[in-house]
């Protein structure tokens, strides 16, 4: 029996779930990351079914001095989804979904997507704040606070979060909530995964079904005036009315006409969730602001309109992303996107501007670990392609649209679209929390086992 054999054997006596090491028929698909520019080669992959696998895993790291990566739905940008010759959690066994329609909650297991939990709640017309790509992992977006079409009425996913079941570094299985471990149910709330694994999420719900909703499309060449539009539209929108604004590539894609498909593009993403009989009128000063080129907005599920990005961005592609959080959106940020925006290389590749006004500016900042919440917009600008040998160029571009647009931002950016950009980002993204997270961590997690991450050194 080889050392490999060996040490395989001796963690899958201990979990229920299948132990896979570099042997393993199915290893390399087992291992595979959305963002295909990260290919670690871990030395363990343990497939784990319940809490108890996660503790047995967890302990099994711990005392042979493995490196320990969590993986939930693989899309970590950064690739910390993984490690080279350690240990990985594999999560998504743990995947169930049970919806509480009497109190209003969903109880979702740690290796869920949102796709999932979107399809399970809306049977009851209900939904929870997620992001805007339903095979996100619940999990990382959850842990790094989570925004998208519900948050200006209903707050981040973490202000949703009512409590989470989570195994600690010593491998005990503990509650985090309002009552029961008050500190470190701070600290998983934008927190990322340097306090444990969560291996379940309780969230309340709320009643979203049918929706008005869908991008609408302008050229490109009038970006500045749609720009201008939308930061004075966002102030005054009810909060009913998620939205974003986007660059794209028209992709070529049945919905698109034949004439448009290559072409470049400015959108804004809308999402009604109000009365259905104001849809028209909440939507119609979008559809004014600029000549149309694309207009898809109109009455969809939910779950449908969170799933609408899915199929263009798949596994397996190249992604180089760099991100901010805005202040505002003044002028000389305008005059960037207009500049960078209209030259977005492909299909595959965007810059998305969210609003993070409303329900999320109401809570304090120093409620939980989540600090940005006096930012008004927070930026994404990604290279995204399935050709290896473009990714040079697609770097390019976004480096240069941040790097002109950065002056304009608070100068920290969202933990879950952060790369490998240094302790420095981590600290300016969770600015006065950062010394109470370093505390919470020398309790929780002293030796840093739970280090693969955006990682608050104990």
């Amino acid at each position: 029996m080889t050392a490999i054999q060996s040490r395989t054997e001796s963690l899958q006596r201990q979990v229920a779930g299948p132990v896979i090491d570099v042997s393993s028929a199915d290893y390399d698909e087992t291992r595979q990351l959305y963002n295909a520019m990260h290919d670690p080669r871990p030395a363990l992959i343990v497939q784990v079914m319940n809490a108890s696998d996660v503790i047995a895993a967890v302990n099994y790291a711990r005392e042979n001095g493995l490196e320990l990566a969590v993986r939930a739905g693989g899309h970590n940008v950064a690739g910390l989804a993984s490690v080279d010759g350690g240990l990985v959690i594999d999560m998504r066994g743990i995947d169930g979904v049970q919806v509480d329609a009497k109190s209003q909650t969903v109880r979702v297991g740690g290796g869920a997507h949102w796709g999932q939990v979107d399809a399970a709640t809306n049977a009851i017309g209900m939904a929870t704040p997620s992001g805007v790509i339903s095979t996100t992992g619940v999990a990382g977006l959850t842990l790094g606070g989570g925004f998208g079409y519900l948050s200006r009425n209903h707050g981040l996913t973490i202000d949703n979060l009512v409590s989470a079941e989570v195994v600690t570094a010593n491998g005990e299985l503990v509650t985090a909530s309002d009552q029961q471990n008050p500190d470190l149910f701070w600290a998983i709330r934008g927190g990322g995964g340097n306090f444990g694994v969560v291996t379940s999420f309780e969230f309340k719900l709320h009643p979203v079904d049918t929706v008005y909703g869908g991008p609408i499309f302008y050229p490109a060449s009038v970006s500045a005036d749609i720009l201008d539009f939308y930061r004075n539209f966002v102030k005054t929108a009810p909060r009913e009315l998620g939205l974003f604004f986007g660059f794209h590539e028209a992709p070529p894609a049945p919905f698109v006409p034949e004439e448009l498909q290559g072409h470049k593009a400015c959108m804004i993403q809308t999402c009604w969730t109000g009365n259905m009989d104001d849809a028209e009128a909440i939507i119609k000063p979008i559809r004014e602001a600029g000549p149309v080129a694309l207009d898809l907005a109109g009455t969809l599920p939910y779950p449908a309109l969170n799933s609408m990005f899915d199929a263009l961005l798949p596994y397996g592609l190249q992604h180089y992303w760099k991100a901010d959080y805005d202040p505002e959106l003044s002028d000389g940020a305008i005059a960037v996107h207009a500049n960078y925006g209209p030259y977005v290389p492909n299909f595959f590749s965007l810059m998305h501007l969210y609003p993070l006004d409303g329900a999320i500016q109401e809570v304090p900042s120093s409620a939980m670990a989540y600090a940005q919440r006096d930012a008004e917009f927070v930026h994404i600008i990604a290279g995204i392609d399935s050709d290896p040998a473009n990714m040079p160029a697609n770097t390019q571009w976004v480096r240069n649209y941040w790097s002109e647009l950065h002056p304009y931002s608070t100068g920290a950016g969202y933990v879950n679209f952060l790369m490998d950009e240094g302790q420095d980002r981590v600290r300016a993204t969770y600015r006065d929390n950062y010394p109470r997270l370093v505390e919470e961590k020398r309790s929780w997690d002293p030796q840093n086992l739970f280090h693969v991450n955006q990682n608050i050194r104990p």
